[in-house]
């Protein structure tokens, strides 16, 4: 990935646009100085440029509301009184990560751009116009745009509705704290003839604040999205060979990934899945196959460079020309500039640490009770746990034999194991990785979609999406969710595809390792592996459904730890479920003692999971 100094100047240049209190203040003539300044293609381009830089500002925002309110990053002694109000549930007002205004600057500047393209390259909105940069643009600001909405509505619960008029975060924040009805006193309205012809300035317009929940703005950015948008993404590949940036950029699948996520959340399986299939089914380039390409030790290579086979939009930072985020500060223990404010929760370890692999059952299917290890297997996630998502720290120094501490409580030794970790850090090194650890380089891209997440979407609708058979009889895709989480054989049918799943790519997939559709559920001792007891559901499909559902929210927070999306995985589940204790009880087991119940009563009320930051 190469960053070229034109992205500083570019977005240096619309930064100074958007700060502009009066930039459409018809008393400044700026009508005659937006001619001049958006008369060549690179122009519109640096304006362009301008979001992505807006877009990096709401990235320690978006992890830490996404995955300290989860169950897998924890503070340590060293957080600050804003992470222990996020941790905790009790964000006020004054609260950093509880501020919406940088929400409000995009918005703010995905407005200024669409309402300039609509102005100067009305042939954006015809859809019988060929396909040109200026569309692809378009594209990409009106993806920015709906976003931003629905990242916010994410954490506030419902947000105010911007009018598009609205250009500057002045004319917003005064929007957002009127009391009701607001006078937009430097409105442009356009006659017919067009924008340089009877131009009527000053136009005033009485706007009414309203307040959008999920589903309104699911609703309203759906129907613009599908129904605005020719095309997303200019091609940068064209002019410097390097693939990576379209990925860096908003583009075709990260518009399709959007769609299906809004659709998934709110409920609407057989819309997300059409979006999802057109980035794993659809793509005639086979990119986002589980293949090979990321299988094993290379999984880590997802961290450290962006790769267009697995990442489908990241967000890009690069030390070298002086972006940066506090990702790696916030996790790594004290050196320089670092905090160790955060970190992995004993539950996210745990994770990891307690899969098997290479495990042999014999299975007694008339009688589970006599069901029996032969071999338990090999405990850890080689691939995706240690020295990858985390690792114990000692200093610089870290633990070197988590192997054979893992064996050691595979053998039942478990006070020797936990010895032998005693006085190291916990740490998760996802966002250390990209620079090899190096403590002082604070630039780890930030994943927004890649193509594991997307498969594992898929199983997720999978496991309860009913559709009628060529028979005419109803049945369901439990076996392409299976599949999917496991070995990849989903594809089979439809191409001959070199595919290993989810669980497959990093050596869990096989027949012993698998997780299964099936009417037997075995309890496992964690540390030995051996059966300690079993359920059986038997016909109870729906049951078998949530298991399963509770499998691949497990495989999601192995494959996804710490990429921000813990948090809306639980929020997604527990209102399908019309279930709040299903959060509850997974947020709130780790806090010890009295703090647990307590956090446990807090999240049984759905209106504790948001930022009341919009609470009247």
């Amino acid at each position: 990935m190469k960053v070229d100094k034109l992205i500083i100047v570019t977005m240096f240049i619309f930064s100074i646009l958007i700060s502009c209190e009066k930039f459409f203040d018809p008393d400044q003539e700026i009508g005659i100085e937006e001619k001049e300044i958006f008369k060549e293609w690179y122009e519109y381009r640096s304006a362009g440029m301008g979001l992505y830089g807006l877009q990096q500002k709401l990235v320690e925002q978006l992890m830490v509301l996404g995955e300290l309110r989860g169950d897998l990053i924890t503070v340590t002694n060293n957080a600050d009184a804003d992470l222990i109000e996020v941790n905790e549930f009790r964000i006020s007002k004054k609260n950093k990560y509880a501020s919406p205004k940088n929400f409000f600057k995009l918005i703010s500047a995905c407005n200024n751009l669409i309402k300039i393209l609509e102005e100067k390259r009305p042939e954006v909105t015809d859809p019988k116009s060929p396909v040109t940069n200026y569309d692809r643009l378009y594209g990409e600001a009106l993806c920015m745009r709906a976003w931003a909405y629905f990242n916010a509505v994410r954490i506030y619960g419902k947000v105010p509705f911007i009018p598009e008029s609205l250009v500057t975060i002045d004319e917003i924040e005064n929007f957002v704290n009127s009391s009701g009805t607001y006078v937009d006193s430097i409105y442009i309205k356009y006659s017919l003839d067009g924008y340089y012809n009877d131009t009527i300035k000053n136009f005033p317009v009485t706007l009414e604040k309203k307040y959008y929940d999920i589903n309104l703005i699911v609703d309203h950015f759906t129907n613009e999205l599908e129904k605005k948008v020719k095309a997303v993404g200019v091609n940068y590949a064209l002019n410097n060979n390097d693939v990576t940036w379209e990925v860096t950029t908003w583009n075709t699948y990260a518009y399709y990934a959007l769609l299906g996520q809004m659709y998934l959340t709110i409920g609407d399986l057989a819309k997300a899945a059409m979006y999802f299939k057109k980035i794993i089914d659809d793509n005639s380039e086979d990119r986002y196959e589980l293949d090979n390409t990321f299988a094993y030790s290379n999984w880590q290579n997802i961290f450290r460079n962006v790769n267009n086979k697995e990442h489908i939009y990241v967000i890009w930072f690069d030390k070298g020309n002086y972006q940066n985020n506090d990702l790696q500060k916030f996790f790594y223990p004290e050196i320089g500039p670092n905090k160790y404010m955060l970190k992995p929760t004993r539950q996210a370890v745990m994770k990891w640490e307690t899969v098997w692999r290479g495990q042999v059952m014999n299975e007694n299917l008339n009688n589970p009770a006599l069901s029996r290890m032969i071999y338990p297997g090999d405990p850890g996630d080689y691939y995706r746990g240690y020295g990858i998502s985390y690792v114990y720290l000692k200093g610089k120094e870290p633990f070197e034999n988590i192997y054979y501490m893992l064996d050691l409580k595979k053998q039942g030794d478990i006070f020797s194991a936990e010895n032998m970790i005693a006085g190291y850090d916990t740490v998760a090194w996802k966002y250390s990785i990209k620079n090899n650890g190096d403590p002082f380089i604070h630039d780890p891209f930030y994943i927004i979609y890649r193509a594991a997440s997307i498969h594992l979407y898929l199983a997720e609708i999978f496991t309860y999406w009913i559709h009628k058979r060529p028979d005419g009889n109803i049945g369901t895709n439990t076996m392409n969710a299976v599949y999917l989480l496991n070995n990849g054989k989903y594809y089979t049918i439809a191409a001959n595809r070199s595919q290993l799943g989810v669980r497959g790519r990093v050596g869990l997939g096989s027949d012993n390792d698998a997780i299964r559709f099936s009417n037997i559920i075995y309890y496992h001792d964690p540390f030995t592996n051996e059966i300690i007891g079993y359920k059986d559901i038997g016909q109870n499909m729906l049951e078998k459904q949530r298991y399963f559902e509770e499998q691949i929210l497990e495989e999601r927070a192995r494959e996804l730890a710490f990429e921000g999306e813990r948090f809306y995985d639980l929020m997604r589940v527990a209102k399908r479920r019309n279930d709040p204790s299903f959060l509850a009880k997974i947020v709130s087991e780790k806090f010890l003692g009295a703090k647990r119940q307590e956090i446990y009563n807090l999240l049984l009320d759905e209106k504790n999971w948001y930022v009341h930051y919009f609470d009247e």
